[in-house]
């Protein structure tokens, strides 16, 4: 199963470049046809491996890499979507459900279980868009599960018979599951800050960024808390403290850790969405086929349905309560809405909450339409997983303004910190007794380094010219040493060990070449 993921991960990749489908929607496909080879429909994960082994590194990753200053920006509008959202869509796909024959117990359960976005899809289907818009997205949908969760949690209890519905206990719920998974989350996250600044090893010090996420997680779900949301809340305090604390190899070693274990991770969950979505359907026993496809087709609409509707409505109540002006620069046309609106993907939360809902009641009879509730919620996963073929389309009837805040600002990070270097190299070098000789070197390195910046990309200018020959060049005189390192390897001249040592160094250097470091 291993090699049949990582082959279908490559195959998805390479006709991805080649027609313009997102390569989620080929593993999904994939995962379709994986099911129809009998030896592979037995490779299924328990809904605990979901929540427990992908869940928690998958979102530790995306907290880490979004902005929490664009989350603060447009705090109110994702804390709206994650919670009235939410709420609005499993109790609208419950009343249908019901309407459809499904008991309220199960409605409520497949309700919430479509109810939260998923953050790995919107990470990857949506990373294209503009700051704002993907941060909002990706911020909704770390944060809705914990509401989906519980409403979740409450459904199969009451069915089940082990819980009981009453305002006070559903508010102890909401309360314990977003205060005890945000102090659970900011807990781990101050022991790992802690820790982490007191090693300088980089494999010890990966390794306790690794455990962290598993840490919040297991905490939070230890006290019956939202171990989604604790992961969530280490993930995003741990972005603004692990860049005082970590150095420079450590942090190439988790880039790039992170980076392929998160792809791997989340195209593996994807593969398991198809192969879920055709086990369930061979396995429905509670319903015929004609009627779970309308149960798909018509949650599904309901779900995208009130998403739209919810976007179109709620801003200008807020607009009608909130006319303060810093909000009105901060707002948005429908057009650009609607762009949200497509973006609505489900994913891994929801097949794991379908799939670990009881066999059994508390009596002992089976779940009523359980076999359902798996394929419907299949179903919808893949439906608005089809909607990222859509998104194109959406984004360009949005005429969406060009977004060039991350460059801007890049630019301009680069050209204060390179300033701030530049004004304290004489101090400095007093203070670590430097040759005048590598100052004066320094100071030339550096001076060219800022006529660079200031040039600002500009093809007709001299100094990117110059900097874009340099860079050639240079790349030429890496790979020919690259050549001659081989050649002494095949020769016998230098061992393995030597060729690998070497490499790493060319390697360093051809890196920061390419990344468009400094002329020296």
């Amino acid at each position: 199963m291993v090699v049949l993921l990582g082959v279908g991960l490559l195959l998805s990749g390479l006709l991805a470049r080649r027609f313009p489908v997102a390569p989620a929607l080929l593993l999904v496909l994939f995962g379709v046809l994986a099911g129809f080879v009998p030896a592979l429909r037995a490779a299924q994960l328990p809904p605990e491996v979901v929540l427990l082994v992908f869940l928690p590194a998958l979102l530790y990753w995306e907290s880490l890499t979004t902005s929490l200053r664009e989350i603060r920006s447009n705090l109110r509008a994702v804390i709206l979507a994650s919670t009235g959202l939410v709420v609005a869509t499993a109790g609208a796909v419950a009343v249908t459900a019901h309407a459809l024959g499904l008991p309220w117990g199960p409605a409520w359960v497949l309700g919430a279980a479509v109810a939260p976005t998923d953050a790995t899809a919107v990470g990857v289907l949506a990373r294209a868009l503009p700051r704002r818009t993907v941060t909002v997205l990706r911020a909704e949908s770390l944060v809705n599960d914990g509401t989906a969760l519980v409403i979740y949690g409450l459904a199969v209890g009451v069915t089940v018979g082990t819980d009981h519905l009453t305002v006070l206990h559903v508010s102890w719920l909401l309360v314990l599951s977003y205060g005890g998974g945000a102090l659970a989350g900011g807990l781990v996250g101050l022991l790992s800050w802690q820790l982490r600044s007191r090693l300088d090893d980089p494999i010890l010090e990966n390794i306790a960024v690794l455990v962290t996420p598993f840490g919040a997680f297991l905490l939070a779900e230890s006290v019956h808390a939202s171990g989604v949301l604790a992961v969530v809340v280490c993930g995003l305090l741990m972005s603004q403290l692990a860049p005082r604390v970590t150095g420079a190899a450590a942090r190439q070693q988790t880039t790039a850790f992170w980076s392929l274990s998160t792809t791997v991770l989340s195209s593996a969950l994807f593969v398991l969405v198809g192969l879920e979505a055709q086990n369930a359907v061979r396995n429905l026993t509670s319903a015929s086929a004609g009627r779970a496809v309308a149960y798909v087709f018509a949650v599904t609409g309901v779900v995208i349905g009130v998403r739209v509707a919810w976007l179109h409505t709620t801003p200008y109540v807020v607009r009608a309560l909130d006319r303060r002006p810093a909000q009105r620069l901060r707002r948005i046309g429908a057009r650009q809405r609607n762009v949200n609106a497509v973006a609505g993907f489900r994913g891994a939360v929801s097949l794991a909450a379908a799939l670990a809902v009881p066999q059994h009641l508390d009596d002992g009879t089976p779940f009523p339409g359980r076999d359902l509730i798996v394929v419907v919620t299949s179903g919808v996963i893949v439906l608005t997983l089809l909607q990222a073929l859509l998104l194109p389309g959406v984004v360009g009837f949005a005429r969406l303004p060009e977004d060039g805040s991350v460059a801007e600002e890049r630019h301009l990070a680069e050209v204060a910190t390179t300033d701030a270097a530049y004004e304290s190299l004489e101090q400095l070098a007093a203070e670590l007794g430097s040759d005048e000789r590598v100052v004066e070197r320094v100071r030339r390195e550096m001076d060219k380094r800022r006529k660079l910046l200031a040039a600002d990309g500009a093809v007709d200018d001299p100094i990117v010219q110059h900097h874009d020959q340099y860079t050639e060049l240079r790349l030429a005189l890496i790979a020919r040493k690259r050549v001659t390192l081989l050649e002494l390897r095949d020769e016998q001249h230098i061992d393995d060990i030597v060729l690998r040592q070497v490499q790493a160094v060319l390697d360093v250097e051809e890196v920061r070449l390419t990344r468009s470091a400094p002329v020296e």
